[in-house]
């Protein structure tokens, strides 16, 4: 098992877009509104790529989870955390989130943060194990209510 960023030369976009909306296809009629993992194409992944670290976890070659890692001040945001639904369950995102605490302290950023959809409880409590509290809600465009929470852990 290799946890760690993408190697240089990464190109299998549409691999990746695959693994990420498996991943989240369980949210399908539960969340609202939808989530933006729908819009995403193996370009914007890509551009994507550009902007932020792309992380992965594989064996063998095959991708069975990922994350993006973007640079904020004071934090790093961890997004689009995806694990392939026949390689849960076997630490593969708690990899992911302690490789997102070593880049975050290599960038002297004092937290990790991310964001999960407010119905989606099963999520909360998994963030918290791993050291996460909340510190926001906020609401989509179009909704009164909150859509979403946001979670950080501090790194010192």
């Amino acid at each position: 098992m290799r946890i760690g960023p993408a190697a240089p030369g990464f190109d299998d976009w549409t691999g990746l877009l695959s693994l990420i909306l498996n991943s989240f296809a369980y949210m399908e009629g539960r969340i609202a509104p939808s989530s933006s993992a729908l819009r995403l194409t193996p370009v914007a992944l890509a551009e994507r790529a550009r902007d932020e670290h792309l992380y992965l976890a594989t064996r063998n070659d095959t991708m069975l989870a990922c994350a993006f890692f973007a640079e904020q001040p004071g934090a790093l945001y961890i997004g689009k955390l995806a694990v392939a639904p026949t390689a849960q369950r076997r630490g593969l995102g708690a990899g992911l989130i302690a490789a997102a605490g070593t880049l975050a302290r290599s960038r002297n950023l004092p937290r990790l943060r991310l964001e999960t959809r407010i119905e989606l409880t099963e999520n909360h409590a998994a963030f918290a194990r791993l050291g996460f509290s909340r510190v926001a809600e906020k609401a989509h465009p179009g909704f009164d209510r909150p859509t979403s929470i946001t979670m950080e852990k501090p790194l010192w």
